[in-house]
């Protein structure tokens, strides 16, 4: 029984003894999915079983519902039933993924943001089973990562390398990754994937659509079908070698000599092994758990630099910018790893949605946000919304944009994201959509400012966009008109003097606070 103002509270002391055994639930969960994975280094992929698990998860949730609606009619708090509800969800998806191991590092990685939303005190069993889930694959024995090369790489693949470490460097999101020399002397990554990966990821992900009923409970309106399509796609992306080769190729072309960042150069690529060189350097991961506020600010700008250039300098989107796929590197650079989740980029009409989105939310006001959510396929056409109300949600997050410098954190993106997905029927968020095609680029805005979040990444935001995107930083500052033509993108072939750009700011007109224009 916990004590508060001289009363006893039943519900808190049964949920802080809920939050405690999902602790110890999560923790076996994830164990039993490392046994298996001694136990014979495969996934499994056994459908009849893994679907009924997956196809449970929903029908679970909807149950929950119910009887919490009958747990509201008979006088328990509101706010005691939802949070019973998502404590319990969150046990049972938990759960089910950590026995799984097909895609659940994965699906781990798309969770973290909803972990950011959960209060401190719920949000601790959903960041233990994560980690968990994010170290639990199934380690391959020796005599299953030869059996892997020699089906690769052929029966004499061991005269391709001077050095082969048969125990594995580090676990990858299907397989993991091995330390070598190259037969030239280059220290070289050697990435697997695990036997039986590729149909366990495709078992996974044909159950999992069904878990896009869950996701109405935020969002009523959008496109949940369409959008799940879309995540599914980029995780089947991730299953093709010779894709990610193919764009790492691309991006190490793009970035060759660069001063911020180093792509390693790929070796050889054959089957379901990819040989690129080793970058020696501190995994980002390390640095947001330990890292002093010099390099945490450091990788924050120089993963906005990233991303901000990307499609510009190789035509392709990158969208899985989680800690995990870098390191910083002895020399200060970025170095950037993990190139399965690439698409070509800019998709036609992004350009005009940027520039849109860009005059209402920075010159313009509610009337101006509504319309443009209108007219790029955010909210239906013939729908009234009410547009205040989704200034009011959107504008402020933009703040990071309207200073010289700012600070991330958790508990910022908590609060935008507890708005966001406020279950409400009052949230203006319930009545928007998304166009399918912006999933991607969601994803890997959302992935990267997670990160920065992590980090606590302290910069000028601001001036890594404007460096790639003058004409953005110009319409926001009233130096530009509608349809100038200047600086169009996807025309910019390198960044801009960001002096140039700070003086026509200072010269142009400010743009309001987000207070300014809903007060």
């Amino acid at each position: 029984m916990t004590e508060r103002g001289g009363t006893s509270t039943p519900g808190a002391d049964a949920g802080g003894e809920r939050v405690r055994r999902f602790r110890r639930t999560a923790g076996s969960a994830a164990g039993f999915g490392r046994a298996q994975g001694r136990g014979a280094g495969r996934l499994p992929v056994r459908s009849a079983v893994r679907g009924a698990r997956i196809a449970a998860l929903p029908v679970a949730y909807a149950g929950r519902q119910a009887a919490g609606l009958g747990r509201k009619a008979i006088g328990r708090p509101a706010d005691e039933v939802d949070r019973d509800i998502r404590l319990r969800t969150a046990q049972h998806i938990f759960e089910v993924l950590g026995e799984l191991k097909g895609c659940a590092a994965k699906l781990g990685q798309l969770l973290a943001i909803y972990e950011l939303a959960l209060p401190p005190e719920i949000a601790e069993p959903y960041r233990i089973a994560l980690a968990r889930l994010q170290d639990s694959g199934p380690v391959m024995l020796p005599t299953v990562v030869r059996a892997v090369m020699a089906e690769s790489l052929g029966p004499e693949w061991r005269s391709l390398f001077l050095e082969f470490d048969d125990r594995r460097a580090c676990a990858a999101s299907i397989g993991q990754v091995h330390r070598g020399v190259w037969q030239d002397g280059t220290p070289v990554a050697v990435k697997l994937m695990y036997p039986g990966g590729r149909a366990a990821v495709a078992a996974d992900l044909r159950q999992l659509r069904r878990l896009s009923t869950v996701a109405k409970v935020f969002l009523p309106s959008a496109d949940v079908l369409g959008v799940t399509e879309a995540i599914c796609d980029c995780v089947e992306r991730e299953l093709d070698f010779a894709a990610e080769a193919e764009s790492q190729r691309t991006f190490a072309a793009a970035y060759a000599d660069d001063p911020d960042f180093r792509v390693p150069r790929v070796i050889a690529q054959r089957g379901d092994v990819l040989v690129t060189e080793w970058l020696e350097g501190t995994p980002v991961p390390a640095i947001v758990e330990r890292g002093s506020r010099e390099q945490r600010d450091r990788v924050g700008m120089l993963l906005v630099r990233f991303m901000a250039s990307t499609w510009l300098r190789s035509g392709l989107l990158y969208t899985d910018p989680h800690p995990g796929n870098f390191r910083l590197l002895p020399d200060g650079r970025l170095g950037v790893l993990d190139f399965g989740a690439c698409l070509p980029w800019p998709p036609d009409g992004f350009d005009a949605l940027a520039e849109d989105y860009t005059r209402a939310l920075f010159r313009g006001g509610p009337d101006d946000l509504g319309s443009t959510a209108r007219r790029h396929g955010f909210a239906e056409p013939d729908r009234p919304i009410d547009d205040s109300a989704l200034y009011k949600v959107v504008s402020p997050c933009m703040e990071p944009l309207r200073h010289d410098t700012y600070r991330l954190s958790n508990p910022w993106l908590r609060k935008h994201v507890l708005r966001v997905t406020n279950p409400r029927l009052s949230n203006i968020v319930r009545q928007l959509t998304m166009p399918v095609y912006m999933t991607p680029f969601a994803r890997a805005v959302l992935t990267a400012v997670g990160a920065l979040c992590q980090l606590e990444a302290e910069t000028s935001y601001r001036d890594e966009i404007a460096r790639w995107f003058p004409h953005l930083d110009a319409i926001a500052y009233g130096t530009a008109e509608p349809g100038e033509p200047e600086d169009a993108p996807g025309r910019l072939q390198g960044p801009v003097e960001l002096a140039l750009v700070r003086e026509r700011r200072r010269k142009g007109r400010q743009p309001r606070s987000s207070i300014e224009r809903t007060g």
